[in-house]
């Protein structure tokens, strides 16, 4: 997608491709040990440091993998001395292609699910390997997270080719986004150190912060736009 899109709105990949090692690197680590740290009480009696690379339940933190993601991104462009505006619509559309298929592949691997519920559509997981404790069948959040983001993909991939404004279809997706998570991830069944003792989790507490910034922005942009009428236009 990030491909598709460079070709299609003329952006300079290289700033991606030649950086592919630390976007990896920053993403897999941090997001890993941020999990680890979310999940203390199990997960504090690691003794061997390559269970730390390779766990049985395939986790990470989504929210440091993309804040580790964008640090290194902001640091490249710093080194370019080119602004972030310039690339993080077409991030981010790349992104929530991505996210779609990425939640399909964690239904069949067990990595989200939902609670103990009733709503005629649940699936049992039988897989001795899975890491599931429900004996139950149970509803697929996955599935329902890889359909959300699909309609907000599609949505936002239409507003980009109508909206001139560098960083609206940003601030638009990180609102989305991060409501999303915040109200899907009451029906999660995994718990953290947080969602323990405050019946939120790490990435809800975040995502309020983020939706009021991204409400604050979009309010921001929209004053400048209804002071230029050039905004809205029919060619990107």
């Amino acid at each position: 997608m990030l491909k598709k899109l460079w070709k299609k709105y003329s952006y300079d990949a290289s700033i991606f491709i030649n950086n592919i090692l630390w976007y990896f690197l920053s993403v897999f680590f941090f997001s890993r040990l941020f999990y680890v740290i979310s999940k203390w009480n199990d997960l504090k009696y690691i003794n061997n440091p390559m269970e730390f690379f390779i766990m049985n339940d395939y986790n990470f933190s989504l929210f440091w993998a993309i804040f580790w993601f964008f640090l290194v991104l902001v640091i490249n462009l710093r080194l370019r001395r080119e602004k972030i505006e310039k690339y993080i619509d077409w991030l981010v559309l790349s992104f929530l292609f991505i996210l779609v298929i990425w939640y399909i592949w964690a239904f069949f691997w067990w990595q989200v699910y939902w609670r103990d519920t009733n709503f005629w559509i649940e699936i049992s997981y039988t897989n001795p390997f899975t890491p599931i404790p429900y004996q139950s069948p149970i509803f697929p959040l996955a599935i329902v997270y890889s359909i959300l983001f699909f309609i907000e993909f599609s949505v936002l991939y239409i507003l980009s080719m109508f909206i001139k404004i560098r960083g609206f279809i940003w601030y638009v997706w990180l609102l989305i986004f991060w409501i999303i998570i915040l109200f899907m991830e009451y029906f999660s069944g995994k718990y953290d150190i947080f969602k323990v003792s405050i019946w939120i989790d790490f990435s809800q507490i975040l995502s309020i912060f983020v939706i009021f910034y991204a409400f604050y922005k979009l309010y921001y942009i929209s004053k400048i736009a209804s002071k230029d009428t050039t905004v809205l236009s029919h060619k990107h």
